[in-house]
């Protein structure tokens, strides 16, 4: 199968990346800087980051669209103003992940971000499901692009003057070069930053008047690092048809509303284990020393039982450690449990801890 590109290739490749393959795409994983340096400057500057591979899915409709959506995912989307956007989940009955995905709230119907590696996948599911009552567009004329970090906002609103005046999920339409692009203050990193959803045709001059107002561009391995600093689930890692979203310690994304009531798909499921409670739950992991514990790392308690495996580990350039993310039997999810984690055949001490591992806080009101 032929190898996608998206519309900044060309510039990725101006820019010495490095490539590798995702979801059929290739795709830059870092700079001729690295990812340390890629992954320092969106802590303290701005990074624009390639993010075209995922799918932007439009589906228009009224009323009964929203009451249909409520049906799968569970939210409570009456009551969500035009133009915010919420976390969520596609699952499967049994409350298995298809994919965790942002929606949001437009005028005529919704926009709905989805991983590349699931998009067509999820497009097959949503369609079914909604049995081809709406029109829906898994628009690959638009190109995705996040630009990330402290400085992000002053760069953004020098070229599309109003950004600055967007909360934290809260997005809208803007004109640029008489297109229309949709901007959400959102992003993945675990800093302030916006997502734009701009024309292919635009996506390069774009990027590049980014470039020359001071961000940097940033490959896809600093972009793992960073979620993963800020305690971010990254689909099938943390996340897969094989955990349900209070395994995944993810209650918070669910509606409390739709807790009570139930009536999504999954919702049985859902609502058992929040009042049972679960066998395993992911948590946050603090190898001791400098060891890097990768994904499928064993995890042992003291008296040397298995009891989880590492979804996530890498070096954390911003608290200057290792850091890790997994699933460990509920009892010993407590923070300041100690664990073992074996590497190569031996067991290095590690502690249970709380998410994230970095934190700033976003923008919630409007910046004046």
């Amino acid at each position: 199968m032929e190898i996608k590109k998206t519309s900044l290739n060309k510039l990725h490749q101006e820019n010495k990346a490095k490539f590798v393959e995702f979801a059929g795409y290739e795709m830059p994983i870092q700079y001729s800087k690295g990812i340390v340096e890629e992954h320092k400057l969106t802590r303290s500057h701005s990074g624009i980051f390639d993010v075209s591979h995922m799918g932007q899915l439009f589906i228009y409709g009224d009323k009964t669209l929203t009451e249909d959506l409520e049906k799968i995912f569970p939210l409570n989307l009456k009551n969500l103003n035009i133009n915010s956007s919420k976390y969520t989940f596609l699952m499967n009955e049994d409350a298995g992940i298809y994919d965790d995905l942002i929606i949001t709230k437009l005028d005529e119907g919704y926009l709905i971000i989805l991983n590349a590696a699931c998009k067509d996948n999820d497009y097959k599911i949503l369609s079914n499901l909604l049995e081809n009552k709406y029109k829906m567009n898994l628009d690959d004329k638009r190109s995705l692009i996040a630009i990330q970090g402290p400085k992000s906002v002053e760069i953004l609103d020098s070229i599309i003057n109003g950004v600055s005046e967007l909360s934290f999920m809260i997005g809208n339409w803007f004109e640029y070069e008489n297109q229309k692009i949709f901007v959400t203050r959102s992003g993945y990193t675990g800093e302030d930053g916006f997502e734009i959803s701009i024309i292919n045709d635009l996506a390069e001059e774009f990027t590049r008047k980014l470039m020359d107002s001071g961000a940097q561009l940033v490959g896809l391995g600093a972009r793992d690092t960073l979620r993963l600093e800020a305690g971010l689930c990254l689909y099938g890692h943390e996340l897969g048809v094989d955990k349900t979203p209070i395994e995944a310690n993810l209650k918070w994304a669910i509606s409390k509303d739709r807790i009570v009531n139930g009536g999504f798909i999954g919702s049985d499921k859902i609502m058992r284990q929040i009042s049972e409670g679960t066998k395993q739950i992911r948590v946050g992991i603090k190898p001791e020393g400098r060891l890097i514990a990768r994904e499928k790392t064993k995890i042992f308690n003291e008296t040397e039982l298995v009891i989880g495996e590492i979804t996530s580990g890498t070096f954390g350039p911003s608290v200057s450690g290792p850091v890790a993310m997994g699933y460990v039997e509920k009892e010993f999810s407590k923070k300041d449990t100690k664990v073992f984690l074996e590497v190569r055949g031996k067991k290095y001490p590690a502690n249970i801890c709380g998410l994230p591992f970095y934190k700033k806080s976003y923008v919630k009101g409007a910046i004046k």
